[in-house]
């Protein structure tokens, strides 16, 4: 029986072979498995158990109310710009409003910047365990992602990177702090990082996504660092520190060539941030005592679940972000294994490491991003999981 065609085309041959070949997100197959029940304890999916702070939804609110439903600029509201461009100065960035692509959430920003970057044949260096989408982005436009293991103390550094030096890469992408280990840098790290950039002639994609839930100290921009100003793409938005995950608002700050490209990209995918999550956003940068009402409380988390995890696995404490990442190869099972028994057995939902690449085999991510009596009955279920079901 001879294939049906559509568009001169066989079934078998209408979905583009890149997007054919991309592996499903492993965060998300493990989130599938869990909505609509109840009886399971989430620690997968890295959202905030906050409420959006009232005073943001209150501000919203009242623009719904005065019938602010329309296209914003492509590059986003003025005021809004104007306040990030203030804002990022918290870390060390001097920015220009001119330079500030408000995006669709830091995952369009990083979709557009790696698009505007990577030709076929072009590579891009990433740092792993890493986030799931940085991989995927660069195998769409046919680059090649060259992953850079970083296991066991998940740090990139000079030396690591000067390894690479006859990949002859475009860029670097680097998340701190990380997800999914927590992993972030001081300065003197990054000045380091910053000598390797320089030296293999990079463009870095720094993903500060949660540079407000750094817990040692003031989060340092890469693009603070002398030098650096024309060679880093900054990443941010308020997903996370601000708990406004579902409203979809971040924002790119560029040099200005690739500022440019981005923003032709953007005008034809995207057109503009929704203007409802822009107005919140407004405020978001007037409630920064909300933030740090958040991140004590993240803080108050951490110690508590790193507490509990070490009397069962080794475990590296996070320096940001709301996640940890302990190494469970001692119970005999994989990470698969390990989070499917724990679902199925106990229900909790965690994340297999090797969602984040290969060298995360051995290890699972949960998010401590709920609230703190799921958090100890999660950690008390774990330990009897392991007890029952791990090698003795």
């Amino acid at each position: 029986m001879k294939k049906k065609k559509t568009g001169g085309l066989p079934l078998s041959r209408r979905v583009a072979r890149r997007v054919e070949e991309l592996k499903p997100s492993g965060i998300r197959r493990f989130f599938d498995l869990v909505v609509g029940r109840d009886d399971v304890i989430s620690l997968g999916v890295g959202e905030p158990d906050f409420p959006v702070p009232w005073r943001i939804r209150e501000e919203m609110i009242y623009s719904l109310e005065k019938g602010y439903t329309s296209y914003t600029s492509n590059i986003g509201l003025p005021e809004l710009r104007e306040g990030i461009a203030e804002y990022y100065t918290r870390f060390g960035v001097t920015a220009m409003p001119e330079q500030i692509i408000v995006t669709a959430g830091v995952s369009e920003g990083v979709d557009l910047a790696i698009r505007t970057l990577i030709e076929p044949g072009d590579a891009a260096l990433i740092p792993e365990p890493c986030y799931v989408s940085y991989k995927p982005l660069v195998e769409i436009c046919g680059g090649e992602a060259i992953t850079i293991p970083t296991v066991p103390d998940f740090r990139l550094n000079y030396d690591m990177l000067m390894e690479y030096k006859e990949a002859n890469a475009k860029i670097l992408v680097l998340n701190y702090p990380a997800n999914p280990t927590g992993v972030s840098y001081s300065k003197k790290e990054l000045e380091e990082i910053a000598d390797a950039v320089n030296e293999l002639d990079l463009i870095v994609l720094s993903d500060e996504i949660y540079a407000e839930l750094t817990y040692t100290g003031r989060h340092v921009s890469l693009a603070a660092l002398n030098g650096m100003e024309d060679k880093v793409v900054v990443f941010n938005g308020f997903s996370k520190a601000f708990s406004m995950t579902g409203l979809r608002v971040g924002y790119v700050i560029a040099p200005p060539d690739i500022f440019a490209g981005m923003l032709k990209i953007h005008q034809y995918c995207m057109l503009c941030a929704p203007i409802t999550g822009q107005i919140g956003a407004i405020e978001a940068l007037k409630s920064l005592d909300e933030v740090d009402r958040m991140r004590a409380e993240y803080m108050r988390r951490r110690n508590f679940v790193v507490k509990r995890l070490s009397e069962i696995f080794e475990i590296k404490k996070p320096e940001g972000a709301f996640y940890a990442f302990p190494k469970i190869s001692s119970t005999g099972m994989s990470s698969e294994e390990f989070a499917e028994g724990l679902l199925m057995k106990k229900n909790v939902a965690v994340v297999p490491g090797n969602a984040f690449g290969e060298c995360g085999e051995g290890y699972i991510r949960l998010a401590y991003a709920v609230k703190f009596d799921k958090l100890k009955e999660a950690m008390d279920r774990i330990k009897e999981f392991v007890e029952e079901y791990g090698k003795s």
